[in-house]
């Protein structure tokens, strides 16, 4: 039997695990299970390893994308131009490979669903799924201003933004869990007055499928993106680096 899993703090409304069990069944593959693994710290990683002999992979969710980096003994080059992991290779002798296909997911995303292409985009948040959507951007040569509740050097705080951000970034991503299930009225402090139909509003966030930050986009005749077919992508990836095991 092949384990995979997600290690994350707070797992009870994870999608990967109805994913992937989902995946498994449709496509009669038996010799696989998928389970959750809520750890309080980041440093029982590798007794997590050690226990299950079978792990072969691990998707990797708040907050550890990037504290679980120290404990790993490859980075692919994205995940370490990125600086954040959400995929884990467990290789042979418990080693521990780290990949990032959250950029996949974004990448694919914006294909598919930005036609336009935006010169300049607000990123809302600063954690490892920012790294990933940042990096998609830079990739595009796409200008953004990093969004945060405390400036610092490299950020801007949202009682900063004024008239002029929203005018020059019409892109707008959400990479935090603002909003996600159960705490769904929640959303990004952004001025959603100020956004017109020439917006375009992502939010990674999945579940539900319409969340407060994309509602109000959409009340303002911008068009929004969830974060589901992101997910897929990601996911799909993942077992695409998963069953190349035997290279690690």
């Amino acid at each position: 039997m092949r384990k995979f899993g997600l290690i994350g703090k707070q797992l009870a409304h994870s999608f990967s695990q109805d994913y992937f069990t989902q995946k498994f069944q449709k496509q009669h593959i038996s010799d696989c299970i998928y389970q959750l693994h809520e750890i309080a710290s980041i440093d029982q990683l590798p007794d997590l390893v050690r226990q299950n002999p079978e792990l072969v992979g691990l998707n990797v969710t708040i907050p550890y994308k990037e504290q679980v980096i120290p404990l790993l003994d490859t980075l692919s080059p994205e995940a370490a131009s990125i600086g954040a992991v959400n995929t884990i290779l467990v290789g042979k002798n418990h080693t521990l490979h780290g990949f990032n296909t959250d950029v996949h997911g974004f990448r694919l995303t914006l294909e598919r669903h930005l036609p336009v292409i935006h010169t300049s985009a607000l990123i809302l948040g600063t954690g490892g799924a920012s790294k990933a959507v940042a990096y998609i951007l830079g990739e595009r040569g796409v200008k953004f201003t990093l969004v945060s509740r405390k400036r610092s050097k490299a950020t801007i705080s949202y009682d900063q933004l004024k008239q002029e951000h929203y005018d020059t970034h019409r892109l707008i991503v959400n990479t935090t869990p603002l909003g996600m299930f159960p705490n769904i009225e929640s959303s990004p402090t952004i001025d959603y007055n100020l956004l017109t139909n020439q917006h375009t509003l992502v939010d990674l966030v999945y579940n539900p499928t319409v969340t407060r930050f994309l509602a109000q986009g959409k009340c303002q005749g911008a068009v929004t993106v969830n974060g589901l077919e992101m997910l897929h992508a990601q996911a799909e990836e993942s077992w695409k680096i998963w069953n190349k095991q035997s290279e690690a």
